[in-house]
This record gives structure tokens, C-alpha cells and sequence, in this order.
């Protein structure tokens, strides 16, 4: 079996010829390699996996990873998998990550079952293959590839992370993964339509709360009524201004429910009112600096109107994982964005380029992981992945197999460079 290896920008590809074939200037996947990730994102697809429930899909992971050659495959108290594989030295250590959980489905909704994870028409159908089980399965075996192509003759480990919980709250599963593993470099495999992303908005729950005085409806002068302080404190946040960034767009403050309590308010003023905002943070935006605005006018309406009671908070929520640990958090999950001309963006997207050509820069205009590993950890994070972003969440959801092809050959590239790096990042402490 000959092995060729080539050398570019400080990066090296060993690549049996067999497996991976030239088309033009694209590197690509041989049938058998194809074969083999679109089974197992099918397989992934076929086994429910609702936050909280991930356990059967950890568990195939686990020895499926174990069974194609990963060193160690082990699971933590809140059910993450990491598969390793080890260098034969000392390096960097690059985490792939990608959740396994998914939202539920209705099923009545579908032109098929949800979890058949059928194939037809160059497609694979079936909740969590666009959002994520392809790009897991394109990680998972990226990194094999990798390393039994080279013989493991590489500087430090790969870490392919198979998180839960991030449906629920984006990044906190994984604040486990990066105390455990200390990344150099992080890889996230949200859909990116094979771009590569360097940044994204983040997101925050605000909690807004009016407080009454319930009394009987016939007699509401007796009573102070909550939801009409609350519609008057709503329409002035509605003329708040809020923050932009010329590469991620609007800090966005959107209503997303509201409710009153007693609820049914039968014959009853009611005397608490609670709205949820959506915030779309962006980078360098604080807990302190999004309140603020309406923590300010608050206090300025209170003056105007001695009757108004109000506060604002984020919001803060818990979840059981499938293991019996418990996740606690607040909804506050950060913006973060790495200049393009940072030398692991500048030369992932350079290698990239060789293999996918049609690969440009681009960033996520929705929440992922990253917001622990870069908003909140700083470590040097980047993001890419097959599939379109609009194709998360929706009803028969499904993934272009050309797309999860070519997240494989990515992904090999992608580890090739940042393992290479002469620049080891900041790894997390």
C-alpha cells in the first residue's frame, strides 16, 4: 500500500491514495470512506436523543469510537463522550466539538418517521442530522482517519467532544470538557454551509417582573394591576436603542412571552406579571452593560409612577442529565469573534481553500458551544461544519451527503493545521 505525504504551510497531509482522490483541485472522499459516514450519521440519527435522554446515542458513540481505534473513550458525571487519540509526542491539544442532543420532534408534522435516518436522493433524512449528528459523525471520523493515516505521527491529541445539554444551555455541559482537557485550539461543528467561522453572537433570557396589588376585577381601584404596569413599562423598553457590531449585526431585545399570575385571572386583578426577552449579545457586551438600559429606566418609571413595582434579571434554569447530575446556569452565554488575521484562522482557512475551494470566512448568527470555549474561556475557537443553519430544528430536517463528504476531508485539514501550529494558542487554565 503506498503512502504519499505532502507538505504545505507548515501543515502535513498523509493520505493513502486510495482513500482520498483528486477531482480538479478538490480532495475527495474515496466509497468506502462516504459509505462509512453516512451509515453512521443514519445509525446516530435512528436513536432518539432529546436533551437529557442521550444516553443510548453516548453509549454507541462510545464503542463505535472504541471499535475504529480511538486510544481512550470515556464518559463524564453529565454524560459528555470524549474520544481520544494521542501523538506520538508532546503538542497541542485540539478539541472537536459537537452536541448530541436534539429539540423534539412533532411527529405529525413529518412526511416520514423522524428517526428512520433514511437515505434517497443524495440526502439523509431524520431530526439531528443537520443539527449536529452529521457534523459528529464527520468528526468522529475525520479524526481516525487522521491519525491511521499518518500512524499517529503527530505532536499532541485529538479530542472529538460529543456534548449534551446544548439545546437547553449552549456551552455549560462543556465548561467540563475544556477543565478536563485544557484546549489549545477548539473546532465547533455547528452547520457553517462549510464555511469557516470565526465568531458568533451569543444570547441572554431576560427576565422582566411588574408587581401588583390583586383585588376583585368589579373593584379594581382597590388592586393594582400587573400587566398594565408591565404594557407600560413595554412600551418604553420597545424605544430602547440597542448595540450593533459592524461583523455580527444587531445586540437584538425581542419579546418572547409573557405571563400573568393567577392565571386564569377569573375575577381577579392580577398582581404579578413576568416577560421573557430574547438578547442576542454581542462581543464585549457584559451582564452589567445589557441590564443596565433597562435597569435605568426602570428606576426613572418608578419615580414617574410611585404604584410601579418592577425588576429585571436574567433568567436562570436547571436540567437533569441522563447520568442524575444535575446542570445549573444562568441564561448568559457570550458573543466572541477572532480576527481573521489570527495566524490559527489565517492558516486553517488558507489549507482549507486547497481542499474546498468555495470555503470563505464567515461567522454564526446563532448561539453554540463556543460561547463557553471562546466567550467565556478565551481559548482560540473556530467553527465549521456541513449543512445549512436554517436547517436546524425544522420539520423534516435532512443533510446533502456531498456536504457531510466534504466536513470529513474539512475536518482532516482543519486537525492538520492547528496540530502543526508553530503558535500553540492559549490553552485554558
Amino acid at each position: 500500500m503506498r503512502k504519499t505525504i505532502e507538505k504545505s504551510s507548515g501543515m502535513v497531509f498523509y493520505r493513502f491514495n486510495e482513500k482520498i482522490k483528486n477531482k480538479g483541485d478538490m480532495i475527495m472522499l474515496a466509497k468506502e470512506r462516504s459509505e462509512e459516514v453516512v451509515q453512521l450519521c443514519s445509525s446516530l440519527v435512528k436513536i432518539p436523543s432529546l436533551s437529557g435522554e442521550e444516553r443510548k446515542v453516548a453509549e454507541y458513540i462510545k464503542q463505535y469510537a472504541e471499535k475504529i481505534g480511538f486510544d481512550q473513550v470515556q464518559i463524564d458525571e453529565l454524560g459528555n463522550v470524549a474520544a481520544i487519540i494521542n501523538g506520538h509526542s508532546d503538542g497541542p491539544t485540539i478539541v472537536l466539538d459537537g452536541h448530541i442532543d436534539t429539540v423534539p420532534v412533532q411527529e405529525s408534522n413529518w412526511d416520514e418517521d423522524p428517526f428512520s435516518g433514511s437515505i434517497r436522493d443524495g440526502k439523509i433524512f431524520g431530526r439531528g442530522t443537520s443539527d449536529m449528528k452529521g457534523a459528529v459523525s464527520a468528526m468522529l471520523l475525520a479524526a481516525s482517519y487522521y491519525a491511521r493515516d499518518c500512524d499517529k505521527n503527530f505532536p499532541g491529541k485529538v479530542v472529538v467532544s460529543c456534548s449534551v445539554h446544548e439545546e437547553c444551555f449552549e456551552g455549560v455541559a462543556t465548561r467540563n470538557v475544556s477543565a478536563q482537557f485544557k484546549p489549545n485550539y477548539v473546532v465547533i461543528g455547528e452547520a457553517t454551509n462549510l464555511q469557516l467561522n470565526n465568531g458568533q453572537r451569543g444570547r441572554a433570557e431576560i427576565l422582566l417582573e411588574t408587581f401588583g396589588k390583586p383585588a376583585h376585577s368589579s373593584n379594581p381601584e382597590a388592586g393594582i394591576n400587573a400587566v398594565n404596569k408591565m404594557v407600560t413599562l413595554l412600551s418604553k423598553i420597545q424605544k430602547l436603542e440597542v448595540s450593533d457590531h459592524p461583523v455580527l449585526g444587531k445586540g437584538i431585545l425581542e419579546l418572547t412571552d409573557i405571563i400573568s399570575s393567577p392565571y386564569p385571572g377569573a375575577s381577579v386583578i392580577p398582581s404579578r406579571t413576568s416577560v421573557t426577552f430574547d438578547r442576542r449579545l454581542l462581543v464585549n457586551e457584559t451582564r452589567e452593560s445589557v441590564l443596565r438600559p433597562i435597569e435605568e429606566l426602570i428606576d426613572e418609571s418608578m419615580k414617574e409612577d410611585p404604584e410601579l413595582k418592577a425588576k429585571v434579571s436574567f433568567s436562570s434554569g436547571n436540567e437533569s442529565c441522563y447520568t442524575g447530575s444535575v446542570i445549573e446556569a444562568e441564561r448568559f452565554f457570550p458573543a466572541w469573534l477572532f480576527d481573521k488575521d489570527e495566524p490559527f484562522i489565517h492558516d486553517t482557512f488558507e489549507n482549507l481553500k486547497k481542499v474546498l475551494p468555495e470555503t470563505t470566512i464567515s461567522h454564526y448568527s446563532f448561539c453554540t458551544n463556543g460561547s463557553h470555549f471562546a466567550g467565556e474561556a478565551n481559548i482560540p475557537t473556530l467553527g465549521f461544519g456541513p449543512s445549512l443553519e436554517k436547517l436546524a430544528h425544522i420539520d423534516n430536517e435532512y443533510i446533502e451527503i456531498g456536504q457531510l463528504e466534504k466536513a470529513v476531508t474539512g475536518y482532516m485539514s482543519i486537525i492538520g493545521t492547528l496540530i502543526n501550529l508553530k503558535d500553540k494558542g492559549n490553552a485554558h487554565v
